[in-house]
């Protein structure tokens, strides 16, 4: 599990790296040292790893969650919550996109 974590976070980078380079060599601008596409890779970098921390949250959160509701039904609106939380961090890696792109 740990392995596929890891290849998943490598893929994620290696994604994020290549797009913002493609997107760079798109508008004409040099791929190194330049700060728009450095722009790009860091928002690539800023939702990619959120999310993927996300995910990787919502797993545990999930997993445990399900133990908890089958067990006691009522915490069913306590554990909506704690997912609620986990995934406000994806939604966190999205904002912060849209700040770095917007400067």
């Amino acid at each position: 599990m740990k392995s596929f974590a890891l290849l998943l976070l490598a893929a994620v980078v290696s994604l994020s790296a290549m797009t913002g380079l493609a997107f760079a060599a798109e508008e004409g601008a040099a791929p190194s040292g330049d700060s728009g596409s450095l722009k790009i890779l860091g928002a690539g970098l800023a939702f990619g790893l959120a999310a993927f921390g996300a995910g990787i949250g919502l797993g545990y959160v999930g997993s445990a969650g399900l133990a908890v509701i089958s067990e006691n039904p009522a915490l069913q609106s306590k554990v909506f919550i704690f997912v609620g939380m986990v995934e406000s961090i994806a939604i966190y890696g999205i904002v912060m996109m849209f700040i770095i792109l917007g400067q």
